[in-house]
């Protein structure tokens, strides 16, 4: 059994870097940090997480690390987190051949599981790096390095939805229904939402930056996309309304009877824009099926989600003469869900592999331990163990993005205004006018945040 046990160990130290999340989970990894940003110091989490972004997972590392920056309000630190792990992301597409670190890691996770495969991300994270990095220029002042990123945003979700394709394909090898319908399950869980690539958010905001930079043919072009991605948004529908008849579309009066006059600005006002986020986006859980091939047991785990999900409620922001209620743009948990199913017919070959690997293993324990006579098959017995222990669902994702985004517009007379989402903590914001005042709040809990800038 000793020759075999040392595969894994010597593939593994062929991958070249510390894994943290091949025995301890990842969500478990990061929980200290989502508390602290529960709390009024923020950024105390942030030295959990930079000492990881040399390491394999080094991508994620710098995606969390950016987003804990960008909540606490460091935008600058925040910009520097997310380039290096927009760097990484063009690193590994300009990459023609894998690294024998990476070869290290691959074979391991043949013996080991799926986490030894350092971590690439998939398309919708790489999204809203862009669309966060967005919005830390937006907030910088640097309107044009921010329409930079929000474009990058919306050539991505072109490109990967033609880059990947939902795929049905099972793997006869470990065919099992427990698993099938856990992903029946996770379809329906994510509702209308049959893409994780399209992201209305993000269109929104390049929709938003382009009528506030006067490029209101863009604008509508983007918000047009949004209201296709996420249709009941009474905000996109009346921005939709009120674009069609400022540039004189047949579409206009269409657009007015369906959805109803758009509010505009009066002598003397300008106009408020909200972004709100909330909560956290759901962990991955562990879904482990027990099998048996040739004789001996076998397990295979998968990650998959919660399916009793709380709902997220809309907001309600007071304080502006009348409240004003918020209402969902893009669930975040839908888009991993459905990344998730994207991600499923890769994973099941790479399940099928090392359930066939792992069957050879045992195997060959129990073919020596007849050889030499053993009464008990302790070899065999010692392998089916390792082999229950070492596989582990992948359940890394970036885990400090919000659960749910909404929007919410309106127009005020110039002034200043002390608003509140629910019963947070008041806060300030100053509106101008003829100006845009954007104001960016993140509700993570227990915690709400406000940053505002007038464009």
């Amino acid at each position: 059994m000793k020759k075999w046990l040392l595969i894994p160990l010597f593939s593994l130290l062929l991958s070249g870097c510390a894994f943290n999340s091949i025995f301890i989970n990842y969500p478990s990894q990061i929980a200290p940090v989502k508390a602290q940003l529960n709390t009024s110091e923020p950024i105390k989490g942030i030295d959990e997480i930079v000492d990881n972004i040399s390491g394999a997972d080094g991508l994620l590392y710098a995606q969390e690390a950016g987003r804990v920056a960008q909540i606490a309000g460091d935008f600058e630190a925040s910009k520097l987190f997310y380039q290096d792990a927009a760097d990484d992301y063009l690193a590994f597409d300009d990459q023609a051949t894998l690294s024998a670190s990476e070869i290290g890691a691959t074979a391991s996770s043949l013996f080991i599981n799926d986490n030894v495969i350092p971590y690439r991300g998939p398309g919708y994270e790489r999204i809203m790096l862009h669309q966060y990095q967005a919005l830390n220029y937006i907030f910088s002042g640097d309107k044009e390095g921010a329409l930079v990123e929000v474009r990058r945003s919306n050539d991505l979700q072109s490109s990967e939805q033609a880059k990947y394709q939902k795929s049905n394909e099972s793997v006869q090898a470990i065919a099992n229904g427990t698993i099938d319908t856990e992903m029946n399950k996770l379809g329906e869980a994510a509702g209308s939402v049959t893409s994780s690539f399209l992201n209305a958010y993000s269109y929104y905001i390049t929709g938003v930056l382009h009528e506030v930079l006067g490029e209101p043919n863009d604008a509508f072009i983007d918000y047009r996309k949004a209201a296709q991605i996420s249709p009941n948004n009474p905000y996109i529908q009346k921005d939709l309304v009120r674009l069609a008849k400022q540039l004189s579309m047949p579409q206009a009066d269409e657009f007015e009877k369906r959805w109803g006059k758009a509010q505009v600005a009066k002598k003397g006002q300008g106009q408020v824009i909200m972004l709100l986020e909330r909560g956290f986006v759901d962990e991955k859980q562990s879904l482990t099926v027990p099998f048996r091939v040739d004789g001996s047991w076998q397990t295979v785990s998968l990650a998959t989600y919660p399916l009793n999900s709380h709902p997220v409620p809309k907001g309600k922001i007071k304080g502006l003469g009348k409240t004003l209620t918020a209402a969902p743009i893009a669930n975040i948990d839908a888009l991993a869900m459905t990344a998730l199913k994207e991600e499923l017919p890769a994973a099941l070959v790479r399940q099928a592999a090392r359930a066939y690997a792992k069957a050879e293993m045992a195997k060959s324990v129990r073919s020596e331990s007849k050889s030499r006579n053993n009464e008990t098959d302790f070899g065999s017995i010692a392998m089916q163990i390792f082999n229950v222990i070492t596989e582990q669902a992948d359940r890394r994702s970036w885990l400090t993005l919000p659960k749910q985004a909404q929007i919410a517009r309106t127009y005020l007379n110039q002034g200043e205004y002390s608003i509140q989402l629910d019963n947070s903590a008041p806060n300030t914001i100053e509106v101008k006018s003829g100006r845009t005042t954007l104001v960016w709040v993140i509700d993570t809990g227990n915690y709400t945040r406000f940053y505002s800038i007038i464009i």
